[in-house]
């Protein structure tokens, strides 16, 4: 049987229990070393803690754990005989958005944690937004400290029938609601013995239990060159590859493909994996293609089939997150990464901020600045071929890149193009 693998990310607000949750995941799983464990158990004793203080398994950051909350993405990787896990841990500050879209950004599932005591507040739609806005296609929300509200269901039932509202509002999938205890482990990875109402699965049971998409596999292919191979060695003197990443579908022999930004014509001859050759490849493996045709192709060409060729522009329209901590204005210079290609450009216009409080748009903001989400307008100095974000999370992504210093300042979320 093969096993698979999850992505996911949590995201809540601070103080909402989410270190102890992943910590309680990875202790109840028994996916934490001895001397890990022994580590925390002696970082709880030295603060007058008597039991371990499982938050400090996340928490790896020095000022982090002094400050007792949680700055950067900590990526956490575990298996259960089911499947195997790629834990995001995202920040819950309000001026660490850009880390949970860091984090999000390529997950198939969040969870989002509120605090029983408090509800839904404005952090919890503000990283439910955030999962929406990258297509996150599953939605976990676990209410935590259960316990602190006596395992009441009517008090679960309402911040769950609240969090289903705003998420059906952002267009959210799926959404699926747990009432849980992460310091004393009720259904994270055991049912709880306190809430005999509840009748779903755990967390765990959940995440090893949740369909795994595979977008990558299924999206229309596309393949970023990343380095053109030529030996030119005596054995192979006409040799030409082309080396990469499939970014998203399948490629096939015989299969007539596009150059773009070109549009030169070909057809695949063969397909090179690790030194052998086949018929087909698909996302996210790496390979070789190798055209009939001996046409101009270099690093930042994007080989598509020309049955569902993306049209190609110099405008591209978009949802950006603003990661830098200078603005980002308009009629700014930068550079746009897509794939592997990287092209000049200049910011058109910021048309509008997201507000993530209430969805509301703010027109004409004139800049962008740390974690804020606007939609922007780009030109590039090239046509790019880039696709919808809504249709492939991969192929529709960019960054804009500050050319004095190689800063990252947006990730970016294509939403059109022309």
């Amino acid at each position: 049987m093969t096993i698979d693998t999850l992505r996911f990310a949590t995201a809540g607000s601070v103080d909402d229990g989410k270190s102890t949750l992943v910590g309680r995941l990875l202790h109840d799983s028994k996916s934490v070393l001895t001397d890990q464990l022994e580590a925390v158990e002696r970082a709880s004793l030295s603060r007058g803690q008597e039991a371990p203080d499982l938050a400090l398994l996340t928490d790896g950051l020095r000022a982090e754990r002094e400050q007792g909350i949680t700055i950067d993405v900590a990526y956490r990787y575990f298996a259960t005989p089911r499947r195997r896990f790629i834990l995001a841990d995202t920040p819950g500050h309000v001026q660490y958005t850009r880390n949970m879209v860091t984090g999000a950004s390529t997950a198939e599932l969040a969870v989002v944690l509120v605090d029983a005591r408090n509800g839904v507040v404005e952090q919890t739609r503000r990283h439910a937004a955030v999962a929406a806005l990258l297509r996150v296609p599953h939605v976990v929300l676990a209410v935590n400290k259960m316990d602190l509200v006596e395992y009441a269901e009517p008090v679960f039932a309402t911040i769950a029938a609240a969090f289903a509202t705003y998420a059906r509002e952002l267009g959210i999938p799926e959404t699926t609601a747990i009432p849980i205890s992460a310091l004393a482990g009720d259904n994270v990875v055991e049912p709880s013995a306190h809430m005999d109402w509840y009748g779903g699965p755990t967390v765990l049971e959940h995440l090893e239990t949740v369909p795994v998409t595979h977008e990558l596999a299924t999206a229309q292919a596309r393949f970023p060159v990343q380095y053109v191979i030529r030996p030119q060695s005596a054995a192979h003197p006409d040799y030409r590859g082309y080396a990469g990443q499939i970014a998203a579908g399948t490629f096939r022999v015989g299969e007539q493909v596009t150059v773009l930004p070109s549009g030169r014509t070909s057809t695949v001859e063969a397909i090179d994996v690790l030194g052998r050759s086949v018929d087909a490849a698909w996302a996210p493996q790496s390979v070789t293609l190798r055209l009939r045709d001996g046409i101009d192709i270099s690093r930042g060409d994007l080989i598509v089939p020309s049955a569902s060729a993306p049209a190609t522009s110099r405008d591209v329209t978009a949802l950006v997150c603003h990661v830098a901590a200078q603005p980002l204005n308009v009629g700014q210079r930068v550079l746009l990464k897509h794939t592997t290609r990287t092209v000049k450009a200049i910011v058109k216009d910021i048309p509008s901020r997201l507000t993530l409080g209430d969805l509301s748009q703010h027109p004409a903001p004139g800049a962008l600045v740390a974690n804020d989400i606007g939609r922007i307008v780009v030109r590039t100095a090239e046509p790019l071929a880039i696709d919808r974000y809504a249709d492939s999370r991969r192929t529709g992504s960019f960054l804009l890149i500050d050319p004095a210093d190689g800063t990252t300042l947006a990730a970016g979320m294509a939403d059109g193009v022309g």
